[in-house]
């Protein structure tokens, strides 16, 4: 396994944590629309950190066809955890498709204008961004009053 790949797996056996944490929310908090955080809940909070990976990498980068996803579409946490099944998925094919190949650049829109991206940029971008709102969803939990465990990035075994 190359390090992108070890990476990856890295966050994802953190976001296996973050989701044990969802599963101790009501169903009715998960999908819960916080007002001090914009309106946004858990749920739709889960589902735009899939639609980044699905159209930074899925789209822009290996040039795929992909519906958005409809967060209300998604009821519960282990719906979304067959979302992530198929973002990860995606995420190793894309892996597979650069390995190697990280200094071409890809035109890419970004922000109304266009601009070329590599496609280490891209995996970066996704990576973090998928963390930002790990913050944010932990953050809503706390306000809905659940207490969320340690879920730092986990130690490789």
């Amino acid at each position: 396994m190359g390090v992108f790949e070890n990476q990856y797996e890295l966050i994802r056996r953190t976001r296996e944590l973050l989701f044990r944490y969802c599963e101790t929310l009501s169903p009715a908090d998960y999908i819960k629309e916080v007002e001090a955080l914009g309106g946004v809940s858990i749920r739709n909070l889960h589902a735009h950190v899939a639609d980044c990976y699905r159209v930074w990498l899925g789209s822009r980068a290996l040039g795929k066809s992909l519906p958005k996803i409809a967060p209300e579409s998604v009821g519960n946490v282990q719906e979304m955890r067959e979302v992530f099944k198929k973002t990860d998925a995606l995420v190793y094919e894309f892996l597979n498709e650069f390995k190697n190949k990280w200094d071409p650049d890809i035109q890419a829109s970004w922000q109304s204008e266009s601009q070329e991206l590599t496609e280490l940029w891209l995996f970066t971008h996704t990576i973090t961004h998928e963390f930002h709102h790990r913050g944010q969803i932990v953050k809503i939990g706390r306000q809905l009053g659940y207490t969320p465990p340690k879920i730092n990035l986990v130690k490789p075994k």
